[in-house]
C-alpha cells in the first residue's frame, strides 16, 4: 500500500511539474553614466514571438501594466518617470474590451537617477509584469533587479 502511495505521489508531482511554465521574458539591467552624478538605469526585457509585454500605460480594465518599485536608498533620487523605449503596438483587445499598448521582442525601461554626492551605491527594486500571446496570458510575475552606480 505504501509503495502505491509513493508511486501515485511521484506521478502527480511529475504531472504538475510538467505544467509549470518558465517566463518567456529574460530581464537584464545596467547603468549608463550621463554626467556628474546622473545615471540612466536601463532595465531591458527580451522575449520571443508570439509573446508580448504590456506598457506601463495600460488602461483600467485591461491586462496588468508593467510597473516598477524601487527600493528606498537615501543616496539616490529618482528623476521623473520611468520611460519606455521600443516598438509600441496598440490594438483593441476583445478579451479585455480596451485598447492595449504592448511591446514585442524587446523593450527598454529607462529611469534617470541622481546620486547624492560622489559615492558608489546600488539601485535595486522589482518589476511587475504580465506576458501574453494570442491565446493565453501567464500570471503576473515579479523580477528583482540590482544595478551598481559607480
Amino acid at each position: 500500500m505504501m509503495k502505491k502511495l509513493v508511486t501515485l505521489f511521484a506521478l502527480v508531482f511529475i504531472a504538475i511539474s510538467s505544467f509549470a511554465q518558465q517566463s518567456p521574458v529574460k530581464w537584464t539591467s545596467k547603468a549608463v553614466k550621463e554626467n556628474g552624478n546622473t545615471y540612466k538605469v536601463i532595465i531591458s526585457a527580451n522575449f520571443a514571438a508570439p509573446w508580448h509585454i504590456y506598457s506601463q500605460y495600460t488602461p483600467d480594465g485591461g491586462p496588468v501594466p508593467t510597473s516598477f518599485s524601487f527600493a528606498k536608498n537615501p543616496l539616490i533620487s529618482l528623476q521623473g518617470k520611468t520611460m519606455e523605449k521600443g516598438k509600441l503596438s496598440v490594438t483593441h483587445d476583445k478579451n479585455f474590451g480596451v485598447d492595449v499598448k504592448y511591446y514585442s521582442n524587446h523593450v527598454d525601461f529607462i529611469q534617470t537617477v541622481k546620486v547624492k554626492g560622489n559615492i558608489k551605491t546600488n539601485i535595486s527594486g522589482k518589476v511587475n509584469f504580465m506576458v501574453c500571446n494570442d491565446h493565453e496570458c501567464l500570471p503576473p510575475s515579479d523580477q528583482s533587479f540590482s544595478v551598481k552606480l559607480q
